[in-house]
């Protein structure tokens, strides 16, 4: 993968991509001020270059934060490595803190949410957990 350094031209492309992936080349190349076959060597040469890395979507769904404490006698990698692979969890992160993990979990709607939650802290080595309900992305 070559190295590349995006410009600042490539930061607004960048920009609007993250705000609307499905944004017509013709409508950044009016806010990039250049031209619609320029906007796509650049996103085509961003993507080559792994500056962008994945095109997404985001879905209308119920999501919850679940804070997980890891007991003592158990590898706090390899809890989230199996947390990882959990249906409903779709992001992992290990943290510092009163807490030794971070899950985001996403289903379509609330109960489904109480389930993954249940299943998660059925997980061997899962101790304690904390759990925030996501009202809404701003």
């Amino acid at each position: 993968m070559p190295d590349y350094n995006p410009d600042e031209t490539d930061c607004i492309i960048l920009n609007i991509l993250e705000e609307n992936g499905r944004e017509s080349l013709a409508n950044i190349a009016k806010d990039a001020g250049m031209s619609t076959a320029a906007v796509g060597r650049r996103i085509r040469k961003m993507v080559d270059s792994g500056v962008i890395r994945k095109f997404t979507i985001e879905r209308n769904e119920a999501g919850a934060i679940v804070l997980v404490s890891v007991d003592a006698e158990h590898d706090t990698a390899q809890i989230s490595e199996m947390l990882s692979q959990s249906l409903g969890i779709k992001t992992v992160y290990e943290i510092t803190g009163q807490y030794d993990i971070a899950c985001i979990i996403r289903a379509a709607a609330i109960p489904e949410i109480n389930d993954r939650i249940d299943e998660l802290r059925r997980t061997p080595g899962v101790a304690d957990t904390n759990t925030v309900i996501i009202l809404r992305r701003v």
